[in-house]
């Protein structure tokens, strides 16, 4: 019978099989036809939003929902709120969530300019005049860009598209 035990090994009897391609059983000789691993059923489908991203980092990296919360400095209950997606992160979580991920996760690719900058106002954990101050623009000005409203001056839009031009963080669908 085969006993899962570390990472892609199994126990046959008392040979470990390795689901590495190319190793032969350690009693037999015989070559293992190997293959990887299902994921686990507790793995998110998709990945939506930050809880389904968080949960599945979790689970590759083989760690509890309590090393995770140590992790990034919130309750175990925080971290499985968002990974029920009962609950969304705070603007200033966001930050060291993306750091734990290792990757900034696209959660809307087909986003507007003023999603687009919001997202990315809310990664970094900036407020919207923190962002309007670093792109040389009024507050106001950018909560109507993120909003959609209002409009859309040339010299304001080429503020942005020169701020954010210069922007190479990685990014994960």
């Amino acid at each position: 019978m085969l006993t899962p035990r570390d990472g892609n090994a199994f126990l046959l009897g008392d040979s470990v099989i390795s689901a590495r391609s190319g190793l032969r059983c350690q009693s037999t000789g015989r070559l293992v036809l190997t293959a990887k691993r299902p994921k686990s059923s507790k793995y998110p489908k998709t990945l939506i939003s930050f809880g389904d991203h968080l949960r599945a980092r979790r689970l590759e990296l083989e760690l509890i929902q309590a090393e995770v919360a140590r992790a990034l400095g919130v309750t175990e209950s925080t971290v499985t709120n968002w990974e029920k997606n009962r609950t969304t992160p705070t603007l200033r979580q966001i930050p060291r969530i993306i750091e734990f991920l290792g990757y900034e996760p696209r959660l809307n690719s087909d986003q507007t300019l003023g999603r687009r900058i919001r997202t990315h106002r809310q990664y970094r954990g900036w407020s919207q005049k923190e962002l309007a101050k670093k792109i040389g623009i009024d507050p106001t000005t950018l909560s109507r860009l993120e909003r959609g409203k209002g409009r859309r001056l040339a010299s304001v839009l080429k503020r942005v598209t020169a701020f954010f031009s210069g922007d190479t963080h990685k990014t994960k669908e």
